[in-house]
């Protein structure tokens, strides 16, 4: 199957992280930890606050993915992600920016693989992982 991608191909999206990103965030997943949900154990971490789920800040890189599919025009699915790193804490109210590059196109296993940066906007990296694509023959919806 070929697939309208090349390597080198960039989406990127912006996003700050507000406090109902996290609370919402916390009661679809369960995930309470005092590190996401109280301010005041937040403040003897090392952060020095609150921090955000390191798979909310991953999942952002959704954004990006559904930029590349439409740009393919082509039907995909998630396959997966690989070497997920969460590099640096995320704080409430901090901007991310999101940089998803393809780097590689295999047309016979039609699928993509694409290095993932999260970045703040201190310019810190805060997140890296390998995003895998699986593209089939099927109407893009």
């Amino acid at each position: 199957m070929k697939i309208n991608l090349d390597a080198g191909d960039v989406a990127t999206f912006t996003k700050t992280l507000s406090e109902s990103d996290v609370y919402l965030f916390a009661g679809i997943t369960g995930d309470l930890s005092p590190n996401h949900i109280n301010e005041e154990y937040g403040k003897t971490t090392s952060y020095g606050g609150r921090i955000a789920h390191g798979m909310l800040v991953l999942s952002l890189s959704s954004a990006c993915s559904t930029m590349i599919q439409a740009r393919s025009g082509q039907a995909c699915v998630s396959y997966g992600y690989d070497k997920v790193r969460f590099t640096a804490g995320v704080l409430l109210g901090d901007t991310l920016t999101v940089t998803y590059r393809i780097d590689e196109v295999d047309d016979e296993a039609a699928k993509t693989y694409a290095s993932i940066q999260i970045h703040n906007q201190r310019g810190e990296l805060c997140a890296v992982a390998t995003h895998i694509l699986k593209f089939f023959d099927a109407p893009l919806g």
